[in-house]
């Protein structure tokens, strides 16, 4: 674990004792009451195994972060095929696929699935990607003479110049798009209680689908909330939208200082849950990444930070991070349409019908709130 976690935290300035003492308190205060800070002499074997200072036995690792998140282990029984699928005396070489995937999350053998999710998943609902050549977010806001396309979600560009963020905030969340197939099938995987947490780049608010927020981590923050860059007075994000749909900068009310949605900008701190991946990646029993190049850290290392003997896959375009420079023997990467490899798991799962009868289900009721 010390190896898949370090990275991960170096980014966020959490790797050594100060910073292992700086997240416990974080992850503490995420979690709730229960979950007490190590004295300055010593640390306790959950905290140790979280921090991957000692490394204990896997089975007492996982007992103790599983019973401050999901209340203990439930028994498993495998049918051969899915006993199979992990191997004889705990042999992880077997080679998986989609096949293989869909099993164990049919059998329920998997039953902690972690999801990672970028703007992929966003883009069969009509929003544009950010890095698409042409068509991307990056490349339509080229007429604002931004210096590089990155600066609209810089703090020192937005200071002085917030219209570019704010147009694109309109586009974002204006033109009411609706969750697709992707969505759905993430919130059904939910449904099943298979989902441990799904953890998104994305700040469109689409994961919302039925997803409740003590599942779901938005690494890079979302517009449900807005704060004053100056005297920093919180907003309800509701509170933007009648100025920016107007074409003008929102205002405090207070100070007429600039209210700036709560989507993390380059170089600000990601949200407090982001530190819940300390206890759910060591915990995790499956890995899924959908739609995202894994280009962006701290989440981008993420992926590495399951153990090594989880079955890990990859549905995307195009191979990215390590699975194309440090794939292990248990990844699936299941290239091409998104949508059309979720369709395809979908139907290996047996959830066909399950799923576009939600589908039918939240598309009567959108069209009931907007109609």
């Amino acid at each position: 674990m010390t190896r898949c976690a370090r990275p991960a935290l170096a980014a966020l300035g959490l790797w050594g004792p100060a910073g292992w003492r700086s997240l416990y308190t974080g992850v503490r205060d995420v979690l709730g009451e229960g979950h007490q800070r190590p004295s300055p002499g010593r640390m306790d074997m959950g905290a140790a195994s979280l921090w991957g200072v000692r490394k204990a036995p896997c089975a007492v690792e996982l007992a103790v972060l599983n019973s401050g998140i999901t209340g203990g282990r439930r028994p498993i029984s495998f049918s051969t095929r899915t006993s199979s699928i992990f191997g004889s005396g705990g042999d992880h070489k077997k080679k998986l696929f989609l096949q293989d995937i869909a099993e164990l999350i049919r059998a329920r053998a998997c039953q902690r699935v972690l999801v990672m999710v970028g703007a992929g998943i966003s883009t069969p609902s009509g929003i544009p990607d950010f890095r698409s050549p042409g068509s991307g977010l990056y490349s339509n806001l080229q007429q604002y003479d931004l210096p590089y396309p990155e600066a609209v979600f810089e703090l020192a560009f937005f200071s002085h110049n917030p219209k570019p963020f704010f147009t694109l905030a309109k586009e974002l969340y204006l033109k009411n798009y609706r969750p697709n197939i992707i969505h759905y099938f993430l919130r059904l995987l939910h449904d099943k209680g298979l989902l441990l947490r799904l953890y998104t780049q994305n700040i469109d608010g689409l994961e919302r689908a039925g997803i409740p927020a003590s599942k779901l981590v938005e690494a890079h923050g979302s517009f449900a909330s807005a704060t004053c860059t100056v005297c920093r007075r919180p907003s309800s994000g509701k509170d933007i939208w009648a100025d920016v749909s107007m074409d003008k900068i929102p205002r405090c009310p207070v100070c007429t200082g600039v209210l700036k949605p709560d989507i993390v900008f380059f170089g600000e701190t990601l949200p407090q849950r982001f530190l819940l991946h300390v206890l759910d990646f060591p915990m995790a029993d499956m890995l899924l990444i959908l739609g995202t190049s894994l280009e962006v850290e701290p989440f981008a290392s993420l992926s590495e930070a399951v153990r090594s003997s989880v079955p890990r896959l990859l549905i995307n375009r195009d191979v990215v991070g390590p699975f194309a420079w440090c794939p292990r023997s248990r990844d699936v990467v299941q290239l091409g349409d998104v949508v059309h490899s979720v369709e395809r798991l979908v139907e290996l799962l047996g959830w066909r019908e399950e799923l576009q009868d939600l589908i039918q289900q939240e598309t009567e009721k959108l069209d009931g709130r907007d109609g």
